[in-house]
C-alpha cells in the first residue's frame, strides 16, 4: 500500500477545473454542518464506487453486469425501491453539454464529491468557441506570434467521443487560427477506438484531410504530421507508462518513429490490421519524398494540445513545458510556445498557458468534512486513485487538512486489464476493511476500477470476471459494516460494463462480416445504481420517490445525511427522506 500521508504522487491528479486555493476565500464559519434530526453520528460509514457499473435497460448476454454472478448486488437490488434506485450519470446531469454526451470518471467524481452540477470541459470549450473569447484570451495571444512565419502544431485525440475531445472543437481551433493568419499548420493525431467504435479512425481521418485540403487551398499549408493510437502513444495517465509519452514526443516533436509514410491514409490502412484496435496503432510519422518529416517542431513554433480532459495529457504537457525534465531523454527540446486547451493542473499551473480558462469547484464535501473535524479515508488503485481523491475534492491535489485525511494508493498492474481482470480489488478491500476496523474515520470511501478499466478492453468474458470480483469484494465490505453496526452507500460513476457490444437503433447487437459481435469499448449512457443500508440506518430512512431525474450530484447530500448531518443547502437534494 502507498499511503499519501508520506508522499503525494508527483503527478498531481489533473482536470480542466481550477483548484480550491485559486478560489476566493469564503467565511468558513458558514461551513458548519448541522446535526441530522434522525440519523446518528460516529458510526462507520462506507461509500463504495463500482467504477463503470451501469443499470442498463438492455439485459442480455452482452451486459456484463447482468450476466455476471453478482449475489451481493442482486441482494441490494432485491430490497426494493426504498433502499435501491438509479440516478443519471451522463449529459446535463453531470455538467456536459447535451444528454447525448457520455459521462466519465472525472465529471462523475466531481459531481459525487461536490454535490453540484458544474459546467465541465467540453461545455466550457463550446462556450468559448461560440462567444469567440478563445481567440481574444491570453492563451491565444501567447501562441499567435507563431502564425505568420512559424508552424502551429495541434495534438488531439481524433474523435467525437466527447470524453477527451471532439472534432468540431478541433475544427473550431483550426478555423480560428487560419482566420488569424496562420500560414502553416500540422496535425498530430491520436486514434481512438475506445470512446467511439473501433475502426472509425479511417472516417475521422478522411474528414480531417478534407478540411486540411480546404485550408491549404485557402493559403494555409495544412497537413497531418504524425499519429498513433491513444493507448500506444502520448496519452498515458498517472505516470503508469512514460514509454507511451516518449513515443508520442518522438513522433510529434522530433518527427521520429519506426513507421514512416508519405500519406496518413496509407499509414492507418497499413498499421490498422484486424488484430490491432484503433487504440493501439503504433506511432507513425509522415515524411516527404526525400524522407524528411513534414512536421517536426522547430524553435518558435506553437504547439497546442486540443484535448479538454486532463488526466491523459498532463504527462505530455510536462514533456512539452518543463525545462528540467527527466522522465525520459527528449534528445532535443525546441523553444516552442506550448498551450493546452485547458489548464490541466491548477496546483502545478500546468500548462502555464491555455486557451480556455477554468471554472471553479469549491465547498466540496471534502472541504466541509475538514472544516467540521471529520476524518476521511479514501483508497483505490492507480487507475482510479485520482478520481477518489483529486476529482472528488473539486480537482484539488493534496489535502484540505492532512491531519484528518488519509489517502491510500495501490499500484495498478502495468498491462492490458483484460489480462488481469481482478486488478487490485482484493488489496482495496483489505485497505477499506482495515480503515473501518481502526475506528478512526467518519467516512471510508473506496473505488473499484475493474468494471470500467476491463470494460474498456471490449473483452466480455474478462469484464464478467471483473464484475464478479467486485461483487465478492463488496460483500466483504458490507459484512464488516454489519459487524460494526455501520451504514453503507454503494454507487457508480457512469456506465460501461453494462453494454459490451455496438448496437443498432433497435438495440440489436451489430456483427462483423464473420458474424462476430462488434465490441463496445466506450462508456454508456446508462444510469447507475445507488444502494443504502446497514444496521446503523434508522428504520424510518428510505429513498425519496419525488426525484425521478436525480443525478450523481444528489448522492453527496445522501452520504452526508448517512454520516449524521444535514446536507448544505447549496448542494443538490439528498435522495433519502425521514
Amino acid at each position: 500500500l502507498r499511503t499519501h500521508k508520506d508522499k503525494y504522487p508527483k503527478s498531481a491528479f489533473t482536470t480542466h477545473i481550477v483548484r480550491s486555493q485559486q478560489v476566493k476565500k469564503k467565511d468558513t464559519s458558514k461551513m458548519e454542518l448541522q446535526s441530522h434530526p434522525v440519523i446518528p453520528k460516529k458510526k462507520p460509514v462506507l461509500v463504495c464506487i463500482l467504477d463503470g457499473w451501469g443499470e442498463n435497460d438492455v439485459k442480455d448476454e452482452y451486459n456484463a453486469c447482468h450476466v455476471a454472478n453478482t449475489p451481493t448486488m442482486d441482494k441490494l437490488r432485491d430490497r426494493g425501491s426504498k433502499y435501491y434506485r438509479s440516478v443519471r450519470a451522463h449529459g446535463k446531469a453531470v455538467g456536459l453539454p447535451t444528454d447525448a454526451d457520455m459521462g466519465n470518471s472525472e465529471v462523475g467524481h466531481n459531481a459525487l464529491g461536490a454535490g453540484k452540477i458544474i459546467a465541465q470541459g467540453a461545455s466550457l470549450v463550446d462556450i468559448s468557441l461560440e462567444k469567440g473569447t478563445m481567440f481574444t484570451d491570453a492563451g491565444w495571444n501567447y501562441i499567435k506570434p507563431a502564425f505568420a512565419s512559424n508552424t502551429l502544431h495541434l495534438i488531439a485525440l481524433l474523435s467525437n467521443g466527447g470524453v477527451h475531445s471532439r472534432y468540431d472543437q478541433l475544427l473550431g481551433v483550426m478555423k480560428g487560427a487560419v482566420k488569424d493568419g496562420c500560414k502553416r499548420m500540422r496535425l498530430h493525431i491520436l486514434t481512438d477506438g475506445r470512446d467511439v467504435p473501433d475502426g472509425t479512425c479511417h472516417e475521422y481521418l478522411a474528414t480531417l484531410k478534407k478540411d486540411l485540403d480546404d485550408f491549404t487551398e485557402g493559403g494555409c499549408d495544412a497537413k497531418v504530421a504524425s499519429g498513433g493510437g491513444r493507448m500506444s502513444v502520448t496519452m498515458d495517465r498517472y505516470e503508469a507508462d512514460w514509454g507511451m509519452v516518449e513515443r508520442g514526443y518522438n513522433a510529434h516533436i522530433l518527427g521520429e518513429a519506426e513507421h514512416k509514410f508519405t500519406d496518413a491514409t496509407v499509414a492507418l490502412k497499413t498499421l490498422k490490421t484486424d488484430d490491432v484496435s484503433d487504440q493501439y496503432i503504433p506511432a507513425f510519422v509522415i515524411v516527404d519524398e526525400a524522407g524528411a518529416p513534414v512536421g517536426a517542431v522547430q524553435d518558435g513554433d506553437a504547439v497546442v494540445c486540443c484535448n479538454f480532459r486532463a488526466d491523459r495529457v498532463v504527462e505530455i504537457s510536462k514533456a512539452l513545458e518543463y525545462e528540467n525534465f527527466d522522465s525520459f531523454n527528449r534528445k532535443r527540446f525546441p523553444k516552442m510556445l506550448y498551450a493546452g486547451m485547458m489548464q490541466y493542473d491548477g496546483d502545478l499551473h500546468l500548462p502555464t498557458n491555455y486557451l480556455v480558462p477554468p471554472p471553479l469547484i469549491e465547498r466540496t464535501s471534502g472541504e466541509y468534512f475538514a472544516k467540521n473535524g471529520l476524518r476521511t479515508f479514501a483508497c483505490s488503485e492507480t487507475q482510479k486513485f485520482g478520481h477518489v481523491t483529486f476529482f472528488w475534492n473539486g480537482n484539488r491535489s493534496g489535502y484540505f487538512d492532512e491531519a484528518l485525511e488519509t489517502f491510500v494508493q495501490i499500484p495498478s498492474d502495468n498491462c492490458q486489464f483484460n489480462e488481469k481482470p481482478l486488478m487490485k480489488a482484493r488489496e482495496i478491500t483489505a485497505a477499506g476493511k482495515e480503515a473501518m476496523l481502526s475506528g478512526k474515520y467518519d467516512v471510508v470511501r473506496v473505488n473499484y476500477a475493474n468494471p470500467d478499466m476491463v470494460g474498456h478492453t471490449g473483452d466480455l468474458a474478462a469484464t464478467i470476471s471483473a464484475c464478479e470480483e467486485c461483487d465478492a469484494c463488496l460483500k466483504e465490505l458490507l459484512d464488516l459494516v454489519d459487524e460494526l453496526g455501520g451504514v453503507f452507500l454503494v454507487t457508480a460513476d457512469h456506465g460501461n460494463a453494462d453494454d459490451m457490444v455496438q448496437r443498432s437503433k433497435k438495440k440489436e447487437c451489430l456483427k462483423d462480416a464473420d458474424g462476430n459481435p462488434l465490441p463496445l469499448t466506450s462508456h454508456t449512457l446508462a444510469p447507475v445504481p445507488v444502494a443504502i443500508g446497514g444496521p446503523g440506518l434508522p428504520a424510518s430512512i428510505e429513498m425519496r420517490d419525488d426525484l425521478p431525474e436525480a443525478g450523481l450530484a444528489n448522492i453527496t447530500g445522501t452520504y452526508i445525511n448517512l454520516m449524521g448531518y444535514l446536507a448544505p443547502d447549496e448542494m443538490e437534494p439528498s435522495l433519502i427522506k425521514w
